[in-house]
Formats: C-alpha cells, sequence, structure tokens
C-alpha cells in the first residue's frame, strides 16, 4: 500500500478557499496518523456536503466531467453512517469500516478525513483497485458543512458555496475554444445535445441512468456519453448502425466513429461508408440537432447513436 503524503498548510488553504463568498470556521487538522479516527466528536451531526473540488480548485476535468457536491451523511457512530438517497428520499444506514491514517469505508466507497470539526468537515477521496486502496488519494475534495451552522451562519443560502466558480468559466472557455477548432477534441457538454424530430417516420428516445445505490446514485453517464435510440420507418431498407457523431455549435453533425467490434479491415469499412450515409440522409435532413452547453457555454461535443431503419411495406 502507498504512504500518503503530508496534509500541507498550502492544501489546507485551498480547500478552504473553494467557496467563494462562504467563510470557513473553526476547521482544524484532524491528526489521525497512529490511531483509528474516531467520530463520537461528531456523532448526530447532519453534513451537507456544500462543494467538491480538485486539488487545482476546478469543479470540472478536461473530459466535461463536474464533480458536484451530493451527499448527505452522518455517523451515527464509529461503525455505521446515515447518507441520503435521493432516490428514495430518505436517510440509508450503511456500515463503516475505519483505517489508519483517518481512512474509512463507507457506501462502497473509500475516503480520508482531512479536517473534521462540529461545524464542518473536508474528505479526500480514495482510489480502490480490487483488493487494495491508493492512500495517496484521488486528489478530489468534498466539503460539508453541519446543517446547523447552514442554517444559523449562511441562513440556508448555499446558492454560491454550490456554484461554479470564475476559474471554472475560464476553463471551460478554453476547452470550447480548442473543441470548436477540431472536434476531435470535444468534451462531454453539461447540458447535452438535444435532438427534435422533423418527420412522424424518424422517432427517437434518449438512453437514462437508473441511480441507485450499485452507481452510488451517480447518473453523470447520461450527460458524459448521452445515447439516442433512432427509428426511422419507410427507410430504403432494413439495417441497424451503431456510431458515434460530433455536434458543433452551428448543430452541424460531424461522423465520429463506428461504435461494434469488426473482424475485418474490409467490413469496418464498408460499415463506415454506409452508416456515414445514412447520417447524411436521414440524420441531417429530418433531425434537428441542438447543440450541448456547458456552464451556457455552447461547444461542439459527442453522443452515440443506434440507428434502426425499416424498410415496412
Amino acid at each position: 500500500m502507498l504512504i500518503a503524503k503530508p496534509f500541507t498548510n498550502l492544501t489546507c488553504i485551498v480547500l478552504t478557499l473553494f467557496c467563494l463568498g462562504c467563510k470557513h470556521r473553526n476547521i482544524v487538522k484532524h491528526d489521525g496518523e497512529k490511531d483509528l479516527i474516531s467520530f463520537k466528536p461528531v456523532f448526530g451531526i447532519s453534513y451537507t456536503e456544500i462543494a467538491r473540488r480538485s486539488e487545482n480548485g476546478l469543479s470540472f476535468n478536461h473530459f466535461g466531467y463536474q464533480l458536484e457536491p451530493e451527499w448527505k451523511m452522518r455517523f451515527v457512530s464509529n461503525d455505521s453512517t446515515c447518507i441520503y438517497s435521493p432516490t428514495k428520499k430518505q436517510f440509508i444506514n450503511f456500515p463503516l469500516t475505519r483505517g489508519y491514517d483517518s481512512i474509512f469505508n463507507t457506501a462502497r466507497t473509500w475516503l480520508k478525513v482531512k479536517t473534521m470539526t462540529k461545524d464542518s468537515i473536508i474528505i479526500e477521496l480514495l482510489k480502490a483497485y480490487a483488493d487494495s486502496v491508493d492512500t495517496r488519494g484521488a486528489k478530489v475534495y468534498m466539503v460539508f458543512y453541519a446543517d446547523k451552522y447552514i442554517n444559523n451562519v449562511l441562513h440556508g443560502d448555499l446558492s454560491k458555496c454550490k456554484s461554479p466558480s470564475k476559474k471554472d468559466s475560464v476553463y471551460i472557455q478554453w476547452l470550447t475554444d480548442a473543441a470548436n477548432k477540431n472536434v476531435n477534441k470535444a468534451f462531454a457538454a453539461r447540458q447535452p445535445v438535444e435532438l427534435k424530430s422533423k418527420s412522424p417516420h424518424v422517432t427517437f428516445s434518449k438512453r437514462h441512468t437508473e441511480p441507485t445505490m450499485l452507481n452510488n446514485f451517480d447518473t453523470s453517464y447520461d450527460y458524459m456519453n448521452p445515447e439516442f435510440d433512432i427509428t426511422i420507418d419507410k427507410a430504403y431498407s432494413n439495417f441497424y448502425y451503431s456510431f458515434s457523431m460530433f455536434i458543433d455549435p452551428a448543430g452541424q453533425i460531424h461522423y465520429g466513429k463506428p461504435l461494434t467490434a469488426f473482424s475485418e479491415k474490409s467490413y469496418e469499412e464498408n460499415y463506415i461508408h454506409l452508416s456515414t450515409a445514412v447520417m447524411n440522409s436521414y440524420l441531417k435532413y429530418y433531425l434537428n440537432f441542438i447543440p450541448g452547453k456547458t456552464l451556457g457555454i455552447v461547444h461542439t461535443s459527442e453522443i452515440a447513436v443506434h440507428v434502426t431503419g425499416n424498410r415496412g411495406v
């Protein structure tokens, strides 16, 4: 197992500046280097995650994935937590396993406490590989405020804390400029591409991820990898093609790549030729593509389509 780097004062400063307009109070370093961490001082206190940031202070990465504050939790005991389920709209009990160096596991997630008080907690996400955990951390930090602190000090207003920062906006604009010049540098749109049909013979549906405990209620796949099932009735023949497309800021479509495996190169070339023809005919003329955007900035992004053609009678 890899040894964690010391938690420096610089990191403390970065974490406390995550939320512009939000003041941290009474945040002190937790020293759990030798003993198992104890949550006894904060038993029963309800915390709400108000920010999630990477070490550089950004909430987005170059793929367009957004780190979002989602958790609500309280420590019931040193071997149990209560975490809110947005699907069931209730708190669910999870077992808690403690490790050395302030590391613990709950809700199938490995975490490391950085600071802990009755007002706030900062927790770092850890990466797990099979039966081992990288204690160096993922350099992604979850910032929690106690609900009592939120109500009494912030008067229940978390808008500034949870909003993306100016630094995020500058970064997204930089990614956008690159993607709009080269579609191969496209990144996921937080508000994904939308489709509108111009013909009753062309219908579509978007695939959705169901939030469950198995995926920690994470539905980010819906915007990171948007997928559409498209059906074309009265087509020239029966066919089925799966491929990706880039949608630029003007709503123009560009062929990406086939989403199937091929045993021979000739099969792949023929597949690309035929599916490109379907895109440039049916999809181009019978569907409108509304480009995706992130933080209000329209940019090139990629979607997957699964197109079925029904020749009919």
